[in-house]
């Protein structure tokens, strides 16, 4: 005879065991529309770019539109702050980007915490800045450009697409470890036509953007800020040649609300690591100048937190502070 003891802890199981068989059948339906994947950013840049190559991906390999949606604005935060708030279901993502990581300590009165608000999915791609300078500008390699900078403290303009950018950072931690004085330039735009026409006078960009100029021989590459050479420019050193210890690099990543079911999430990191082990796919990173960063939603998380306290160790000590 059943027993009401026996039959409570029957209930009890029970009560487990369906939401559990519920969310493995919701992963397995997964994706039954249309995801959206929020770009903090605005078209055409290579986060961007990241973007939808990874979309595009996931498209065809799971049979449901991945719709890229552009909300710049605020460093990134708009478009994070959106993300945040999405019922977490899997049908909105981020493109989590080094930005998401500077912020954490450029703002003190954001409406959110990245790291409680924002769950690991996937890390994607990374790769090196090119510390590149105008062809006019009288210092053809790093050691003569920092002691050029030594000799003219605060008379370097440095560019960047914005403060805690990945070129801000990379810029500073450059002038940290060297002990050199630059002015930073931030610029809500594109900063490329100013570096250009000899405006400012260095700049850590983006590979992708800057290579046809590196190679048409109107920007003077002086190093990447990888901890080895890049493929797509083997002939210029790294940084850490010149200032030992030195690395930065621009990455991406996807992220989802928290509280979004493990299932979909750990569904969304399979479907996103066998991309970048598709030959295909990495050819078409491989021409942005940068290489496919597999991890695990518990590696990502762990990058994250760490890419957080080392630029935030950065800013403080450039003393940068947005509010």
């Amino acid at each position: 005879m059943e027993t009401p003891r026996r039959r409570f802890l029957q209930i009890v199981a029970l009560g487990a065991f369906f939401p559990a068989v519920a969310r493995v059948a919701e992963a397995e339906s997964y994706p039954a529309r249309p995801v959206h994947m929020v770009v903090p950013f605005a078209p055409g840049i290579t986060p961007d770019i990241t973007a939808r190559l990874i979309a595009q991906w996931l498209s065809g390999r799971l049979g449901q539109q991945f719709m890229v949606d552009n909300r710049p604005g605020a460093e990134g935060n708009i478009g994070t702050e959106l993300v945040v708030k999405a019922p977490a279901d899997g049908y909105t993502l981020l493109l989590v980007t080094l930005g998401n990581t500077t912020n954490a300590s450029l703002y003190d009165n954001l409406n959110f915490n990245f790291i409680r608000d924002i769950a690991p999915v996937a890390s994607i791609t990374r790769g090196p800045l090119v510390m590149e300078v105008h062809p006019s500008f009288p210092t053809k390699t790093v050691a003569e450009f920092i002691t050029y900078a030594k000799a003219n403290p605060g008379k370097i303009n440095m560019a960047s697409g914005g403060i805690g950018s990945p070129q801000h950072v990379a810029g500073e931690l450059f002038a940290m470890m060297t002990g050199i004085n630059m002015v930073h330039v931030p610029y809500h735009g594109n900063p490329l036509p100013d570096v250009l026409a000899g405006q400012v006078q260095v700049y850590f960009g983006p590979i992708p953007a800057s290579i046809g100029y590196v190679r048409a021989g109107k920007l003077r590459a002086l190093a990447v800020t990888s901890t080895t050479r890049s493929p797509v420019l083997p002939d210029i050193p790294t940084v850490a040649e010149f200032a030992p210890g030195y690395e930065a690099s621009s990455w991406y990543g996807a992220g989802a609300p928290k509280n979004t079911p493990n299932e979909v999430i750990a569904k969304l990191n399979n479907e996103i690591n066998a991309g970048l082990a598709d030959p295909a796919l990495k050819a078409r990173f491989t021409d942005l100048g940068v290489e496919p960063m597999p991890m695990t939603p518990a590696a990502f998380g762990k990058f994250i937190a760490d890419e957080t306290d080392r630029w935030g160790k950065v800013l403080k000590f450039a003393g940068v502070k947005l509010d």
